[in-house]
């Protein structure tokens, strides 16, 4: 199996890799998804609320807010040492208290973990008018994303690669002219490839002109993998393999029972 970076950022990675099936695939990407445990909040108590919003509004909205952490500093509850009663290990813990007028932001939730924030500052998540008061404390702990979708690492999504047949090419005037933009250019009177990657596009070029043949190698993929929480692209790729490798030993355990 070869894997090459094709593009890369701090939300987004896009990795091409070769030799890979369909099953493979989709198991990495689903476990991207569904599996990655991420740090979210999962309680709040609202001891003083006189905005606008219903107390629930404002526990969803907190509960959505992505939050960044180190993943290697955190352990599930029901596995801490603490036995699921919550501690520093495990939870984190937030606190609101602003009085109107104003916006709150997630810039106002102050941690109990100087490590452990909002992965951006500028989430509203309430406004006050003169007087309103909003006190409250959440709670943050460790889940992943087929539990709850607050929990949802990543963004996570694979296309085959399409081999793009240029043979029968007569009229690159014409095939420029209605191919979208940014898939092929015109290089001393021959067309060339720019993005290998759209298929679509070279799939609707081929429709309106019957000029090329695109088809599609299914040992070969990109995948886009985007952030939704405070982890890296990088990390969550790593991660689900580490998880689907876990997965496949202890099948292999459970097999050797039955042996």
């Amino acid at each position: 199996m070869k894997i090459k970076l094709l593009e890369k950022n701090k939300e987004e990675v896009r990795l091409l890799i070769e030799d890979i099936t369909p099953a493979l695939a989709n198991a990495l990407r689903r476990i991207m998804i569904s599996e990655v445990p991420t740090l979210a909040i999962e309680w709040v108590e609202i001891h003083e609320n006189t905005s606008a919003l219903f107390n629930e509004m404002i526990a969803h909205r907190l509960g959505l807010i992505p939050l960044k952490f180190d993943p290697k500093k955190f352990n599930f509850m029901d596995e801490c040492e603490c036995g699921g009663k919550g501690c520093p290990l495990c939870t984190v813990v937030f606190a609101i208290d602003k009085t109107g007028p104003c916006i709150v932001y997630s810039k106002d939730m102050k941690s109990s973990n100087k490590e452990v924030s909002p992965i951006s500052g500028d989430f509203p998540i309430v406004k006050l008018l003169e007087g309103q008061r909003i006190k409250l404390e959440a709670i943050a702990k460790l889940g992943i994303g087929k539990e709850h979708a607050k929990w949802q690492a990543a963004n996570a999504s694979y296309q085959f690669v399409p081999e793009i047949d240029l043979k029968n090419v007569k009229d690159i005037d014409k095939i420029l002219e209605v191919s979208p933009k940014g898939i092929f250019k015109k290089v001393n009177n021959k067309l060339v490839i720019v993005d290998p990657y759209r298929y679509d596009e070279y799939k609707f070029v081929e429709e309106l002109t019957g000029q090329i043949k695109v088809t599609l190698n299914t040992n070969k993929v990109v995948f886009n993998i985007e952030s939704v929480s405070g982890l890296s692209p990088g990390y969550i790729f790593k991660k689900a393999i580490e998880i689907l490798e876990n997965k496949a030993n202890e099948f292999k355990l459970e097999l050797e029972k039955i042996e």
